[in-house]
């Protein structure tokens, strides 16, 4: 593909001034406009495309992308649906349709218009890369190892298909693609992120195994070789921390009462700590649906706010929150999340990073419960280190470096000891031990807390068929087990530096 730009914008505006309604010609410009990241523009473009072509699945497909861009989920997911609706046959548009509904969120969806495009077009090691994630979010493991299996048949340089096919079971290399691994990582003409995918499986086959001082050395390589890439510094997201602890003073002075749903049902907490448990356990009540980790509260608080930078959450926006107008806000985060919740007393949101908008959510949603994890420091250090976050979320950043991690933990800490004494009733914390070493007490606590009649399917909460698109996707369809309590204790000599940042800290 040549990808000249410029002639085909050319091109496009010389058949548009010979025939003004060429639908083709205004979606290649929508098109064009999409791949130099002006998705407003494109969006604007394909509409127009669109009116004079409305059962294109094609032009639906691309304008679901773009409303995702534009951190429009619902609408992208309506569209995606629409675009469905019209049954194309091309393998493009049936991959694009799959990839909109599970970037979603609507993961159980994406799975027939990914088995299509596989269908129509089985030579693309994406379509069987996406296909094999969608199987692994709804628990089809062995489904998911075959496609990703397939999808490094077809290409040998999919790397990110290594590392997933890494997670969906215990061990689940064979000799022959470790020494593939091993072979890939001794290429010296490998990218950073290549090379951190490659780290990442076989530093977990290796903890599998038992060789943990290997595995470690494996996360060293790939993690410091991607941390030298970015200008992370902690600095950045101690501003964060500090602008987070300071709302519930200066929410003081705003008189709005917030909107009165009852609905959402917020669990937070740092990654890796056991979110994802607790919402199972949580969405396996009859009145609970998990709408799956949602980035609607930043989105619809960062338009409301409209402070100038990029980034969705921010110092500057979490101190511009505690001025505007709550109630409106909280109205209008609801309303984001239909029409995928709506159909239960209650809904969960689980967006761990949701921990620094606790006093915004309490007051904008005053009716809404907010249950806080928190898990051992040195394993909730550990595990953030050990997962593989997706490279291009900036937020998590910290993880590529366990001092990096002791100093956020550190910082999560004193926030959250700040939330328990400051929020009301309707903050709860759970420690991650308490729940594993007494599942029906704690799954009876929260359960309460929610104001929900007991239900004995929050139980067998490992039996719960809905999606889970988190690191923990294999796990929590497994019953408790506590492998996780204490696994800092085979790296201890390895974690000695985090152990002393964190005793210095006051966060051990």
């Amino acid at each position: 593909m040549r990808r000249d730009y410029r002639l085909a914008h050319e091109l496009c505006l010389k058949i548009l001034a010979a025939q003004p309604d060429h639908a083709d010609a205004l979606f290649l410009l929508g098109m064009i406009a999409a791949e130099h990241g002006n998705f407003a523009k494109a969006l604007e473009v394909i509409d127009r495309s669109i009116a004079l072509e409305p059962d294109r699945a094609e032009y639906r497909a691309h304008r679901g992308r773009c409303l995702l861009a534009l951190h429009r989920p619902r609408e992208a997911f309506e569209e995606a649906q629409q675009a469905l609706e019209r049954q194309p046959s091309d393998a493009l548009t049936l991959d694009t349709i799959g990839v909109v509904m599970t970037r979603a969120g609507a993961h159980a969806e994406s799975i027939d218009p990914f088995r299509r495009a596989v269908a129509r077009d089985p030579s693309k090691a994406s379509y069987h890369y996406n296909l094999g994630a969608s199987l692994q979010f709804v628990g089809e493991f062995a489904g998911a190892a075959a496609e990703y299996r397939q999808a490094l048949r077809i290409d040998g340089n999919f790397h990110r298909a290594w590392s997933s096919l890494a997670q969906v079971a215990r061990a689940p290399l064979t000799e022959t693609e470790i020494a593939s691994l091993e072979r890939a990582l001794d290429n010296p003409a490998l990218d950073a992120d290549a090379e951190l995918h490659l780290c990442h499986a076989l530093a977990k086959q290796r903890e599998d195994e038992g060789q943990y001082e290997t595995a470690f050395r494996h996360l060293e390589r790939g993690k410091r070789r991607k941390r030298a890439t970015l200008s992370y510094s902690f600095e950045a997201d101690r501003a964060l921390f500090e602008a987070a602890e300071r709302l519930p003073a200066a929410l003081a002075a705003n008189s709005d009462r917030g909107h009165p749903s009852p609905e959402p049902i917020f669990i937070v907490g740092m990654p890796r700590t056991g979110t994802t448990l607790v919402e199972r356990i949580l969405s396996s009540h009859g009145s609970v649906f998990s709408a799956g980790e949602l980035t609607n509260f930043g989105l619809v608080l960062k338009r409301a706010a409209a402070t100038p930078s990029n980034r969705v959450l921010d110092a500057d926006t979490l101190s511009a929150g505690s001025s505007i107008e709550l109630s409106s806000v909280g109205e209008a985060y609801v309303e984001s999340t239909r029409p995928r919740t709506g159909h239960t007393e209650r809904f969960i949101d689980k967006m761990p990073l949701n921990f620094f908008y606790v006093p915004l959510i309490h007051r904008t949603l005053p009716n809404a419960k907010i249950v806080c994890i928190r898990r051992n420091a040195l394993d909730t250090c550990l595990s953030n280190y050990r997962q593989l976050f997706a490279t291009a979320f900036s937020y998590y950043n910290y993880a590529y470096d366990l001092l990096d991690i002791g100093r956020y933990y550190a910082a999560f800490c004193r926030l959250t000891d700040h939330w328990q004494r400051t929020m009301g009733a309707n903050y709860l914390e759970v420690r991650y031990e308490d729940v594993v070493d007494d599942t029906e007490g704690q799954a009876r606590r929260l359960v309460e807390f929610c104001e929900l009649p007991w239900d004995p399917s929050c139980l067998a909460f490992q039996d719960n068929a809905a999606p889970v698109a988190t690191a923990s996707s294999v796990q929590v369809r497994q019953p408790i087990y506590r492998t996780g309590i204490d696994r800092w204790r085979h790296y201890e000599r390895e974690l000695a530096p985090l152990r002393s940042l964190l005793e210095a800290a006051g966060a051990l």
